[in-house]
């Protein structure tokens, strides 16, 4: 008696191999899916900065059984606290209160290793760089399939999952009336450099629209960032002499920091977030992850475990026994709300940058001291409702350990 044949697993491409759709097409691939990622750049190696990873983001990597991992080679944030450009301390920051609140630490690893140790989940040949694709049609739930254009030709899928960006090209083609991202009013600069030749604590230095934070890699490198208001678009010919013009007389070790990286190291980019949310997060058979679906500023640190947070949702929700249709409605109505809260979060931070004059500094600075006055427990408490989060399904570590935390 002939054996009857196995169904085929059902396909999914992703658009773009971020952290985001690299997690869901790990995630997806656990669940039972084909999945592909298309990626336009000719290799993985992502810019050279950190990227810092909460509770939050960390529980969601636990879900793909990564989490261990990452944070077995990423540096523990902790201690420190925020400044003010002549050195004076304005706040303290105690890491073990955000651990004791949130059941983990913040952690800071380099965005190459992370890809590296997401990518290397997907079987071979899952990743092909080198390939331009975009969305042609996205297809009808329980009806025609998908359709990616890529050079020389089309593909098909059951599902596309489009992690193309910030300038989504996915999102301008599913949402054609939405005013898609706009600029935040600022400009940012990361760097990565060799380990100090002085100890420093971290901090966050913020100044007249201006500000810059310096975080140690567990590696002894040094990851900073800046931030200034400037018109949108603008360059200089040189960006390190650039952060040397605007931070080169702020304490230490800010000025020994940027003598320390070539220009070439230095990584500038605008910030743009979608200060519009999307209605929803999906059309037909396709759907939004990452920045291509809630752009949002730095500010808080949730970029990235957003995106991470999006992919075990989604791959959760579409098992591949399950009516596509409601799972990605499923996946919006889960999404979309917090999603559009944290950017709105976001951007209201934000906005203290914009502060340059005396006597708002002044009062910046002021409440800035009152809420270290409170201590570390009250400073954290706003990551309530963002650190705290939990995956919909047990996570590799809960399985793992039977119950017990996998935060170390």
């Amino acid at each position: 008696m002939p054996v009857p044949a196995r169904p085929s697993a059902p396909r999914a491409l992703v658009i773009g191999s971020g952290i985001g759709g690299l997690t869901a097409a790990v995630a997806l691939n656990q669940g039972g899916w084909e999945t592909t990622v298309l990626e336009r750049a000719e290799t993985l190696e992502p810019v050279g900065a950190g990227i810092g990873l909460a509770p939050n983001g960390q529980r969601a990597l636990d879900v793909i059984g990564l989490g261990d991992d990452i944070r077995e080679l990423a540096a523990w944030q902790g201690g420190g606290g925020i400044r003010n450009p002549r050195g004076r301390w304005l706040s303290r920051v105690d890491s073990s209160a955000f651990a004791d609140r949130f059941g983990g630490p913040l952690v800071l690893v380099h965005r190459s290793t992370l890809i590296d140790r997401i990518a290397s989940r997907l079987p071979a040949g899952a990743v092909r760089t080198g390939t331009a694709a975009h969305l042609i049609d996205p297809g009808v739930p329980g009806g025609r399939p998908a359709r990616v254009g890529v050079e020389g030709g089309e593909l098909t899928a059951d599902l596309v999952i489009a992690a193309d960006g910030i300038h989504s090209a996915a999102r301008r083609a599913l949402f054609p009336a939405h005013p898609g991202p706009v600029y935040a009013g600022f400009t940012a600069w990361r760097v990565v450099v060799p380990a100090a030749e002085h100890p420093f604590e971290p901090h966050e230095t913020w100044g007249p629209g201006m500000l810059w934070g310096t975080q140690p890699l567990k590696d002894g490198r040094i990851y900073a960032y800046a931030a200034a208001l400037t018109p949108p678009g603008g360059r200089a010919d040189d960006e390190k002499a650039e952060l040397l013009r605007r931070f080169g007389d702020w304490h230490d070790p800010v000025p020994a920091i940027i003598d320390t990286a070539t220009t070439d190291q230095v990584l500038r980019n605008d910030v743009h977030h979608l200060k519009s949310p999307l209605p929803v997060f999906h059309k037909g058979r396709a759907v939004l992850l990452g920045d291509a679906a809630h752009a949002m500023t730095p500010m808080l640190g949730q970029g990235g475990n957003q995106a991470i947070e999006d992919a075990v949702v989604l791959a959760h929700h579409t098992a591949p026994d399950q009516d596509l249709g409601a799972a990605l409605a499923a996946y919006s109505a889960e999404r979309q709300p917090r999603t559009a809260a944290i950017v709105r979060k976001s951007a209201q931070v934000a906005r203290l940058l914009s502060l340059s004059n005396a006597p708002a500094l002044t009062v910046r600075e002021t409440l800035m001291t009152l809420a270290a006055g409170l201590g570390s427990r009250a400073a954290v408490r706003a990551f309530d409702g963002i650190a705290d989060w939990h995956p919909p399904q047990r996570t590799y570590a809960d399985q793992a350990s039977d119950g017990r935390s996998a935060h170390r």
